[in-house]
């Protein structure tokens, strides 16, 4: 093997372990597809064992104080803070994302950390009066037991920050799988995780492409509750293998947000706007601006100056301070957007930027798409209709604000969603009737901790970040405590 070529094992039980069958997994780097890593794929022999040894520590973790578990979190995040840079290069290896993107993700996950580990002191329950003397009613709120984290590819540390935060201060244990093509900085989460001194069994790790072993993860009665980021498709088959168990879920799942520019709308901040949410992470953003629907009557002047504001963005190495733009992930995932793109010029819309692979050496291996955009896009288009996750942005006009509204609320899915507009009686309609998740009101992309990240219909349920959150990783649990001789 390659001396330059980092081997990653699976952690289980405060203990780093290659699988019985040897086999491994190898990590490419999006933007030249070269081998700089690989990672221990475990058997369903390893997810076992990984289940049992979470069950066995989940008791004693949720008996120790809450404040105490969260003192592992704040050290965890400590540690995080003293590697950022070290985790923030790992993720423009393995992911693609630029350096200061990574960077950010790195300050998000120890955001995620130190806030879930803040609320440790705030879990809640509740007290009722009795309808009976010496009696009381009380509603407790407890932890699941063993969970499962299932982490995208996008954004490989935050997803588990997002996830092992809140599950760990509530008493849960968790059981990470991250992605197979991102599975670098989950491992090195792990070595923090094991070097502060999280007891054995608490935080588990692992990585497989095994069908049987990715299902034990999920079907077995040990598991409590699955926490899943990925798309719709994934969560279809997770929502039936969880049936017999009835098996708690959280699910954020695909998303199709719908960019809406109003007549009135500001212009220049709209495109600004569009522009960052479309593009950011090479468009591998589930929140990300996948459509415009622009009144026609500022359809032209909108999208005129969108055009020149994304000739602006520069595509190149993910290291370089220049580059506001690197690689997808995925050679299939950016095949697969290249296939869009061709299928609705056949359908008859115009390709007015990007569409192709960008020229010169360094773009010859790697997954590149250039930042594109389509115009006369119709409603019934293919990239109107499917989920892009790529830098690729169809514009559709539209008769005004009530069309567009009628237009997403006709969707299968609903997360998230922007509206440009100085109407307040556009704003209040939208919050009263759009059917997401989130809405964006003349406000470009953006999650802060204190919010709820969910999807409503096809786009999930449950949801993270916030005190709703944690909640979703706490289960009630109603007293009725007699006191009387």
């Amino acid at each position: 093997m390659n001396q330059n070529i980092q081997h990653y094992k699976c952690y289980i039980n405060g203990e780093w372990l290659d699988s019985s069958t040897r086999d491994s997994i190898k990590v490419e780097n999006p933007a030249n597809l070269e081998v700089f890593a690989t990672v221990t794929a475990c058997s369903k022999e390893d997810v076992q064992y990984a289940l049992e040894s979470s069950e066995k520590a989940q008791l004693a973790w949720q008996l120790t104080p809450a404040h105490q578990r969260a003192l592992y979190l704040f050290a965890i995040a400590d540690k995080l803070k003293e590697e950022r840079d070290h985790f923030a290069k790992l993720l423009v290896l393995e992911q693609g994302k630029t350096f200061p993107e990574a960077q950010g993700e790195v300050d998000g996950t120890i955001q995620y950390l130190t806030y879930n580990a803040e609320a440790a002191r705030r879990i809640q329950g509740s007290m009722f009066p009795s309808e009976n003397k010496n009696e009381h009613l009380a509603i407790y709120k407890v932890p699941y037991g063993v969970t499962v984290g299932l982490c995208a590819f996008n954004f490989p540390l935050a997803l588990i920050g997002r996830k092992v935060g809140p599950a760990l201060v509530t008493g849960n244990t968790m059981i990470i799988k991250p992605h197979e093509l991102t599975p670098v900085t989950a491992s090195e989460f792990c070595r923090l995780v094991h070097e502060v001194g999280v007891p054995k069994g608490v935080v588990n790790m692992v990585v497989t492409q095994n069908a049987e072993a990715a299902s034990l993860l999920v079907e077995s009665p040990i598991t409590k509750l699955v926490s899943l980021t990925g798309s719709t498709r994934a969560g279809r088959g997770i929502y039936k293998a969880v049936a017999h168990n009835v098996t708690a879920l959280t699910l954020e799942l695909g998303g199709k947000a719908p960019f809406i520019v109003c007549d009135d709308a500001d212009i220049e901040k709209a495109v600004e706007a569009a522009a960052i949410s479309r593009y950011a992470n090479c468009g591998q953003v589930c929140i990300c601006n996948e459509m415009v629907m622009v009144d026609e009557k500022i359809a032209d002047e909108f999208t005129d100056k969108l055009i020149k504001r994304v000739k602006e963005i520069k595509v190149g190495d993910p290291f370089d301070s220049s580059v506001n733009m690197g690689p997808g992930v995925s050679s299939l995932g950016m095949e697969r957007i290249d296939g869009l793109v061709k299928k609705n010029i056949e359908q008859g819309a115009e390709l007015v930027l990007g569409g192709k692979r960008p020229d010169g050496a360094m773009f010859e291996k790697g997954n590149w798409y250039e930042p594109t955009i389509l115009t006369n896009v119709k409603n019934d288009h293919v990239t109107m209709q499917e989920e892009i996750f790529g830098p690729v942005l169809p514009i559709m006009k539209v008769s005004g604000f009530e069309e567009a509204l009628a237009l997403t609320n006709a969707r299968e899915e609903g997360l998230s969603a922007y509206l440009y507009t100085n109407n307040y009686k556009r704003h209040m309609t939208a919050i009263d009737q759009m059917q997401v998740g989130t809405i964006f009101i003349n406000r470009g992309i953006v999650g802060y901790i204190q919010g709820y990240h969910s999807g409503h219909k096809t786009s999930g349920i449950g949801g993270e970040d916030g005190i709703y959150g944690i909640e979703g990783f706490l289960q009630k649990r109603t007293v009725y405590l007699d006191y009387n001789d």
